[in-house]
């Protein structure tokens, strides 16, 4: 199915070229503007005209909801200002008041994201998580195998708080010095030093990924699915929560990736490598003693933490405080900008501000209320009720497919998109069978995160692509591996919650 998609967009893609070879300027700007107005109009046509004889409030959310999907798709229009449609049209087509389209967009569970991307901001203005990475290196060895674990596991961990395109940016550069070590002409056979560059670039990309499933704040479509779970299910999920499951399927998962890689699909069999690791050893002696702002961000972070994983603890000790997720992201947040690090300045400023990712809040808030407009519209129901036919099924079957679903719809659309789309449709069918929705939500949320094929499939896959070392049919080898590693991962997951 996959290669079918990708064998059609080459087509479309064939296409445009052709129709931009025999267009002037004027016809490229029509293109354009077919390709952000056709999709709404059919949309809404379709919406209108109501084939299917569904309620007009119902017929005219799936409309919008295929307007928001061609969108996202296409990204004609910028995905955060796709994410902004709700707000004008749920008032407009009478699914919903103004007040509930937007209230979804200062929903807690943004904040939540908001502190982490403020966690974040710090670490990478300090340079901090460099400093961690290269520390983790250091400590794995200087064996060529033991330093590509010591890439993955840095990358790993480092995306657990960070975006994992910031991650991948950030080790590729540490990581194309040391394999340019291996240029000496007495070093080894060119098959084994091509196998440890591929291995190293796409474990980096790789583990950027799998990291952040670990944590709510990790990648974005976990927290937008702890969100609509929240919203529209009213299942409150801690971070403590979360990694139960989402930590423990990302470390078997970077392991397995990590073994995969180096013994079958790209095999290193060099032995020591002093080289890189006098590298690495040189990066971080230039990156001379802690520095006071990096001491104190280290404070703040470790206690974030700490509080995260203990806030049942913390709640029973102090019971009736709103002490929460959010609350804890927050006050970590706005401490950054309390705290004073040196030169009398405090360790963020607001002008640093303007590098936080804010489209991807306003996506949060426009899939909230999008998922807000599926349940009280009555679309949600209706779709639930349809997909009901398979109710023969067991629970564990069931959810083996909504899962393999998921897995193929990441390859449709973002990752996010993805989430915000069926997440909503999981969790309601997990209701109907009287199940607790995070069974169903967790595993296709976390398939949303499993798409290593491809390079344009993710941003770190697309920068360890652009490095010029790595092959698409290597990309494409180590992530059909992977991406079946990863659903037989799932499938074990699923299994532990029916046994």
């Amino acid at each position: 199915m996959k290669c079918l998609v990708f064998r059609v967009q080459y087509l479309l893609m064939e296409f445009i070229k052709r129709l931009d070879c025999v267009s002037s300027a004027p016809m490229n700007n029509l293109k354009r503007q077919l390709l952000i107005w056709l999709p709404p109009v059919l949309a809404l046509l379709i919406g209108w005209i109501n084939p299917m004889g569904f309620p007009m409030n119902v017929s005219f959310t799936l409309a919008i909801m295929v307007w928001m999907l061609s969108w996202w798709l296409m990204e004609t229009v910028p995905m955060a200002v796709t994410a902004l449609l709700p707000v004008v049209l749920f008032p407009l087509f009478g699914i919903s008041s103004m007040e509930q389209a937007c209230a979804p967009y200062g929903d807690k569970y943004i904040f939540l994201f908001l502190g982490g991307f403020l966690l974040a901001l710090a670490l990478e203005k300090s340079g901090l998580h460099k400093r961690f990475s290269l520390s983790l290196v250091m400590i794995t060895g200087n064996s060529a195998k033991r330093i590509i674990l010591g890439f993955m596991i840095a990358s790993w961990f480092i995306s657990m708080w960070i975006s994992n395109t910031a991650t991948t940016l950030m080790m590729f550069p540490i990581a194309l010095a040391v394999s340019n070590l291996f240029d000496q002409p007495e070093e080894i056979h060119k098959k084994s030093i091509r196998n440890f560059r591929v291995s190293m670039f796409l474990g980096i990309a790789y583990a950027s990924s799998i990291g952040g499933m670990a944590t709510i704040i990790g990648t974005p479509p976990n927290a937008a699915a702890v969100g609509i779970l929240n919203k529209t299910f009213g299942r409150e999920i801690t971070f403590t929560d979360w990694m139960l499951y989402g930590f423990p399927f990302s470390l078997a998962l970077l392991l397995l990736a990590y073994w995969a890689m180096t013994s079958f699909i790209f095999p290193v069999k060099t032995g020591k490598f002093d080289k890189g690791h006098e590298f690495i050893s040189e990066e971080l002696r230039k990156m001379g003693p802690w520095k006071t702002n990096e001491k104190r961000i280290v404070w703040v972070f470790s206690l974030a933490i700490i509080m995260w994983l203990t806030e049942g603890i913390i709640r029973s000790v102090f019971p009736g405080y709103p002490i929460s997720d959010v609350w804890i992201a927050m006050v970590a947040g706005i401490s950054l900008f309390l705290i004073q690090a040196e030169k009398d300045q405090p360790i963020l400023q607001w002008e640093d501000t303007k590098n936080l990712p804010w489209g991807i809040l306003l996506m949060f808030g426009g899939g909230l209320s999008m998922a807000m407009a599926f349940k009280e519209s009555g679309a949600l129901k209706m779709l639930t009720d349809s997909l009901a036919m398979l109710s023969n099924l067991s629970d564990s079957v069931y959810l083996m497919l909504l899962t393999g679903i998921g897995l193929l719809l990441t390859a449709f659309m973002s990752n996010l998109a993805m989430v915000t789309l069926f997440v909503p449709v999981v969790a309601a069918l997990a209701v109907n069978r009287g199940i607790d929705p995070l069974v169903f939500a967790i595993p296709v949320t976390l398939s949303a995160s499993c798409d290593f094929m491809f390079p344009m499939s993710t941003p770190p896959n697309a920068i360890a692509f652009s490095s010029g070392h790595i092959r698409s049919a290597e990309m494409l080898k180590a992530g059909l591996v992977l991406n079946l590693i990863s659903f037989l991962l799932l499938v074990g997951i699923i299994c532990l919650n029916f046994i």
